[in-house]
């Protein structure tokens, strides 16, 4: 393929699939009180969290990592005013200490942080104000998890992005273009790209994401969604164990278990939909390290192919882009080409797509085995040359207008969605 498309999908990759520690929404907002109090210089004395409504529903359920259990936007602002390193970005909480975990507890129970609802901004977006005194510090968010657009202090401005939708941010490398990803050009590219180039990023991935499915297999995590499917289904069957690995890690994750992930779309549990049941397969068949790194490729692509039309937060459960990512990235390490895995994912978005996202929480392990399960039965109906047909709901004429079809429907058409499922959370 065209040597500058393949240099772009393998940035694409490469800023994507970054390390973080605990569910990213919380993490965003840890991140965004480290680095207001580094602007400000000292410990503050309050502190003013704003958030849109899709970040106070992504944070509100979610154990917060390295917190003693706690949860809530508070937690999260406070726990990284006080303990985060905003130079290890989206790990910012990996080295809180017992006491400032105690510390964390008694600013949140004094009132220390207030939090707000902010309406009519994007969907991802994060504010937070420290005042010590008469000084103050502010630190934007937008779009991304990682996107600083914009620091203040006492009133003047000391960065500004000139785009807020994460083009740039300080420190950090340019987001790609994600317009040029399409069906046919990931399949090339995955086929064609130099192992080395993918190697260092999806080798990542595999080994910190198999090391939390363990962990939420071996322990007791949230709601043991992958224990049980092992338990109530056993160990014989693949499929089973795939759904079961990608449960496990999100059991681990959306309880607080404080092992890195490596995300796609901004988000853990995506990042290890994605990637798990490729990998619990190319084990089962002893797939090359090779083909399994490719493979990779496809199911990471194919899920932010989906994201791009969708966005990072909405009323869509992200389970459903990733999902289908995994299956066709099981599709391909099997042979398929083109028309199958077209195939494939019109029958997995056909079929679960529009599943509603009502936070971050234990469970989304379900969900992501429910959406894994829909992604190999839609492998094997296109194995057999099966699909829904254009005209069918919102299938069209080519897989790449319907990725686009559903894609609108995640975006516009669930916003008022997204608001009902905000307002329910809320008691409104």
């Amino acid at each position: 393929m065209n040597q500058s498309i393949c240099d772009h999908y393998t940035a694409i990759l490469n800023t994507e699939l970054i390390t973080a520690l605990g569910c990213t929404e919380p993490i965003a907002i840890a991140y965004a009180g480290a680095t207001v109090r580094k602007v400000l210089g000292t410990m503050p004395d309050r502190c003013v969290t704003a958030c849109s409504g899709n970040i106070i529903k992504n944070v509100k359920g979610v154990t917060v990592p390295n917190s003693g259990g706690m949860k809530g936007i508070d937690t999260a602002a406070v726990l990284g005013i006080v303990g985060g390193n905003p130079e290890k970005v989206l790990a910012v909480l990996e080295d809180v200490t017992a006491e400032q975990i105690e510390q964390t507890k008694r600013l949140t129970a004094s009132g220390f942080c207030r939090c707000e609802l902010v309406e009519g901004v994007e969907n991802l977006y994060i504010v937070i104000t420290a005042c010590k005194g008469s000084d103050w510090a502010q630190v934007e968010i937008r779009n991304f998890h990682s996107n600083i657009t914009k620091i203040t202090k006492n009133g003047r401005t000391l960065f500004a992005s000139p785009k807020q939708d994460g083009t740039s941010s300080p420190g950090q490398s340019l987001f790609p273009d994600k317009s040029l990803l399409n069906v046919r050009d990931i399949l090339d590219y995955a086929a064609s790209v130099e192992l080395e180039a993918i190697r260092p990023v999806l080798s990542r991935q595999i080994a910190c994401n198999t090391a939390i499915s363990e962990e939420g297999l071996k322990n007791p995590w949230g709601v043991q969604v992958g224990r049980t499917l092992l338990n109530a289904y056993g160990s014989g069957s693949i499929a089973v164990r795939a759904r079961a690995a990608a449960a496990a890690g999100s059991d681990a994750r959306m309880s607080g278990c404080p092992l890195p992930v490596v995300i796609n779309s901004g988000s853990g549990n995506q990042g290890m939909t994605v990637s798990l049941p490729v990998i619990a397969y190319a084990r089962e068949y002893h797939i090359s390290d090779e083909q399994l790194l490719r493979a990779l490729a496809v199911s990471n692509l194919i899920a932010l192919h989906q994201k791009k039309y969708i966005g990072s937060l909405s009323a869509y459960c992200g389970a459903v882009s990733a999902a289908c990512g995994a299956g066709a990235g099981i599709a391909w390490m099997f042979g398929a080409g083109y028309e199958e895995i077209s195939r494939l994912i019109t029958n997995t978005i056909a079929t679960i797509g529009g599943m509603v996202c009502d936070g971050a929480k234990p469970s989304c392990a379900a969900k992501i085995a429910s959406a894994v399960d829909c992604a190999i039965t839609a492998m094997e109906l296109a194995r057999q040359g099966l699909s829904f047909q254009p005209g069918e709901g919102l299938v069209m004429e080519n897989v790449e207008k319907t990725i686009e079809s559903v894609g609108r429907m995640g975006r516009e058409g669930m916003r008022s969605t997204d608001v009902e499922i905000l307002n329910i959370m809320l008691g409104k």
